[in-house]
């Protein structure tokens, strides 16, 4: 059987950040740090993955933070703000990869219509031979339930995979269900990572 590689998306091949955006609308950085730590939070953010749709997240958090409505509105007018730049490094490892016939697959926390906006403008999703979205399966990491759906429905054992990840809490979840899981800092680390389990060759 052909190894098996699975890439997270955010901040491994594209960079992610609520600050993105936020930063742009608010100048103070106390106000800024503020805003992400207690209203727009990452929390916030997990009922987007969880699948529950854009605008009722915004509409939400806009409820619990009625001080601070058109702030949180705006995350639903201009969630694509918060995307950065593709991670070049890691997009050229996933392409060496699928040059050399590695089984690729994605295995991201992101939501159903977020997903569904930008999944025609990375023309690299192609390499992968599926994508498993928590927003489409309502189920998130560090579950082990989305670990064993994207095993199951895709025929490969956790034993035989490589899961790369840049949260520790998910590269747990993986190590503990057998996944070889490497903690994702860089392009130049995981490129290392990856020349040592003979799935690329050194430069």
């Amino acid at each position: 059987m052909s190894p098996v590689v699975v890439f997270d998306l955010g901040n491994v091949l594209i960079e992610w950040d609520r600050r993105l955006l936020y930063e742009q609308l608010i100048d103070d950085p106390d106000l800024l740090d503020w805003f992400l730590d207690n209203v727009f939070t990452m929390e916030a953010n997990q009922r987007l993955d969880s699948g529950v749709p854009l605008p009722e997240v915004a509409a939400m958090v806009a409820a619990e933070h009625p001080d601070h409505h058109d702030l949180v509105m705006a995350f639903a007018d201009r969630w694509v703000e918060t995307l950065g730049e593709v991670i070049a490094g890691s997009v050229t490892i996933l392409e060496e990869l699928a040059r050399r016939g590695v089984r690729l697959y994605a295995l991201s926390n992101w939501g159903r219509d977020t997903f569904a906006m930008i999944e025609a403008n990375y023309p690299f999703f192609e390499h992968f031979d599926a994508m498993v979205i928590s927003g489409r399966e309502g189920i998130t990491k560090p579950d082990p339930a989305i670990f064993e759906l994207l095993c199951e429905r895709h025929g490969f054992d956790p034993a035989d995979a490589v899961f790369i990840d840049d949260s520790t809490a998910n590269i747990s979840a993986a190590a503990s269900l057998g996944f070889d899981a490497l903690l994702f800092t860089s392009p130049e680390q995981l490129r290392e990572q990856l020349v040592e389990r003979g799935l690329l060759d050194v430069d």
